[in-house]
């Protein structure tokens, strides 16, 4: 009975860690910029088949509900991704699914020549240049991610840059862990200036 409760304290735990983690990494290098005109870019994912997988439409769902979403507000939702194995971008798959499926009609552009997390930001820039705030959509550690390229390219619009609704509390509940994992693995090249969290 003692080991069974100890295992399940473990799990707890783990998934305790997975969600401050990637909550934590929501809140960084963001501010609270006003202004009514605002770009939320969607960051592809790979993807060889002919239809937004299953990555691509959950960042495309964080995307849109990433929106400030009232008539006061000028929104443009860019959907970021070089052409797929199939010939299609992911930028189209994604806006394919917002538009098919997800019913929007709202402002939409694409970015269709990137590769890397480097280039998405490097090529959405110029989409960029005239909006007040900046929201990247994907999970919380690859949107970090994005946001500390655009400071190293842009610092002048990453003083721009807000919260996209990317972090929900009990989304993606199990797998958050590996989530975790995987972002300290892939945030290792960012200094710790780059990974201080944004006072709540």
């Amino acid at each position: 009975m003692r080991r069974r409760t100890g295992v399940a304290a473990a799990g707890v735990a783990v998934l305790a860690w997975g969600e401050w983690l990637n909550r934590r990494w929501s809140r960084t290098l963001v501010g609270d910029d006003e202004g009514d005109a605002e770009a939320v870019v969607v960051l592809g994912y790979r993807n060889p088949q002919a239809t937004a997988n299953l990555i691509n439409r959950w960042r495309v769902r964080a995307g849109l509900r990433s929106r400030t979403d009232d008539s006061a507000h000028d929104t443009r939702v860019i959907f970021s991704g070089g052409t797929t194995s199939g010939g299609v971008s992911e930028a189209q798959l994604m806006a394919d699914y917002a538009r098919s499926v997800l019913q929007f009609d709202g402002t939409v552009l694409l970015e269709e020549e990137s590769r890397t997390t480097w280039e998405n930001v490097t090529y959405v820039i110029p989409l960029l240049e005239d909006v007040d705030r900046i929201k990247f959509a994907s999970q919380p550690a690859h949107a970090l991610k994005a946001r500390a390229y655009l400071r190293r390219q842009r610092p002048d619009l990453a003083k721009k840059l807000v919260r996209a609704d990317d972090y929900r509390p009990g989304e993606w509940l199990l797998v958050k862990p590996l989530l975790a994992l995987y972002g300290l693995w892939t945030l290792r090249g960012l200094n710790t200036d780059e990974r201080r969290s944004t006072p709540d």
